[in-house]
């Protein structure tokens, strides 16, 4: 390393002694190979490389606005289908509502479907209710008519002190119950 360090403060000391104002300006020689050189490259610039240079920006350029192009129809096309879903989707909201709707109203047709069948069920369990006591209480009736003429027989054959024969005897009770069901209220007219 000693010797890199040498080597530059000899160059550094060389070049302050060579400091002269001639040496700033180019000798006309160079000026012309200079000028020479940059035509030749100017014109090799300006034939070859500027017109490909201009091709290459052009077909850049017309990319670039095919791209532009392309966004702006996706953009447009996505914007119809957002409209298009929009719509569907309102479409599918106002179907949803009239299948509620819909539903609303056949719940409510089967609850009074529901309820009207119940109360006739309802009905026809109290007429057979009905039906039932009707045919119960005749019975009952009959059973007591025959309870009540066997009762009235012995009785009467107390307080008279004789037998009464069975035929005078139902015909004697008959005629009783008979007159006691006329009446409807079971007190034999009194």
């Amino acid at each position: 390393m000693p010797n890199v360090i040498a080597v530059l403060a000899q160059a550094a000391g060389e070049a302050a002694e060579g400091n002269d104002p001639k040496d700033l300006y180019p000798a006309a020689s160079e000026l012309i190979v200079g000028a020479v050189a940059f035509a030749i490259l100017f014109f090799f610039m300006a034939r070859w490389v500027l017109p490909r240079l201009n091709e290459v920006l052009e077909e850049r350029r017309r990319k670039i606005q095919g791209e532009l192009e392309e966004a702006d129809r996706i953009r447009r096309d996505a914007d119809r289908q957002l409209e298009e879903y929009r719509a569907k989707l309102q479409d599918a909201r106002g179907e949803a509502n009239r299948i509620i709707e819909e539903a609303r109203k056949t719940a409510e047709q089967l609850r009074r479907d529901l309820q009207a069948k119940a109360e006739q069920e309802a009905d026809a369990t109290v007429a057979r209710a009905r039906e039932a006591i009707a045919a119960e209480r005749d019975r009952v009736f009959d059973e007591l008519r025959a309870q009540v003429g066997v009762l009235a027989v012995d009785l009467a054959g107390a307080v008279v002190g004789k037998e009464l024969d069975a035929e005078a005897h139902q015909r004697l009770i008959d005629e009783y119950i008979d007159g006691v069901a006329s009446s409807g209220n079971g007190e034999g007219g009194r």
